[in-house]
C-alpha cells in the first residue's frame, strides 16, 4: 500500500479537496481507497456521510492512531492511503508526513500562502520524505500568478507538480453533492486535471 500525505499548516490552501479529488481519480483507475481525515473538523468525513457509495473509505482518526489504522488499511487491502491534515497542527502534520510515501503540499498562488508555506517545508525537511508542490485554486484562466508563485517555490527544495489545480464550479457543486469531481463531471476539465495531477503523483510515488 502507498500512503500519500496532504500538508499545508495553512488554512484554505484546498487539503481536503485535494484529498477528495485524488480519492475520486484513483478509484476511477481501479484502485482500492481509503481516505484518513485527521482534521478535528472532520469536512473529509462529513463528505463520506453524503455519499451513496461506500468507497472510498473515509476514516477519521486522531494522528496517535495512524500507525494502527494505516496497518489495517493495508491489511483489508488498500491501494492507497491518502492523509488529510490540519492546519496548525505541526505534530499531527509531522505524524502524517513520516508516514507518507510522497508528501503533497497544496499551496495557493497569493502572496499570503506563499509567505506561510516555510513552515511546511521545515516539516517536510525534518520528515525526510519526498514531496510535491501542488499549485491549487488557481483562477481560471490566469497563468500570472502562478507563474510568479511556481518561480518563487523553486527556492525550496521540493519540485512544483506541472498539473496545477484550478477553481472550477464543477468542484464545488461535486462536494455539494457528496461526489468527487471525476465522479460528477468525469469528462470535464476539472476531472482531467485532478486525474493528470493522480498520475504525476503514482509516478513519483512509485519511482
Amino acid at each position: 500500500m502507498k500512503t500519500i500525505s496532504i500538508l499545508s499548516q495553512k488554512g484554505g490552501a484546498g487539503k481536503t479537496t485535494l484529498a477528495i479529488n485524488l480519492s475520486g481519480a484513483a478509484e476511477a483507475a481501479g484502485l482500492n481507497v481509503v481516505v484518513i481525515d485527521l482534521d478535528p473538523q472532520a469536512s473529509t468525513k462529513a463528505w463520506s456521510e453524503r455519499r451513496d457509495k461506500e468507497n472510498p473509505v473515509v476514516i477519521s482518526a486522531q494522528a496517535a492512531a495512524l500507525s494502527e489504522v494505516l496497518t489495517t488499511a493495508a491489511t483489508h487491502g488498500a491501494d492507497y492511503a491518502i492523509i488529510d491534515t490540519a492546519p496548525h497542527s505541526e505534530t499531527a502534520a509531522l505524524t502524517a508526513a513520516r508516514a507518507a510515501d510522497l508528501i503533497l503540499v497544496p499551496c495557493r498562488a497569493s502572496y499570503v500562502d506563499l509567505k506561510a508555506i516555510e513552515i511546511t517545508v521545515d516539516l517536510v525537511k525534518l520528515a525526510k520524505k519526498p514531496a510535491l508542490f501542488v499549485l491549487s485554486c488557481i483562477r481560471p484562466g490566469d497563468k500570472t500568478l502562478p507563474d510568479g508563485a511556481e518561480i518563487h517555490l523553486s527556492q525550496y527544495p521540493i519540485p512544483v507538480s506541472p498539473q496545477r489545480i484550478t477553481q472550477r464550479a464543477a468542484v464545488v457543486h461535486a462536494l455539494t453533492a457528496g461526489q468527487a469531481v471525476t465522479e460528477f463531471e468525469p469528462d470535464g476539465t476539472a476531472a482531467r486535471e485532478v486525474a493528470e495531477l493522480f498520475r504525476i503523483t503514482s509516478h513519483h510515488v512509485y519511482m
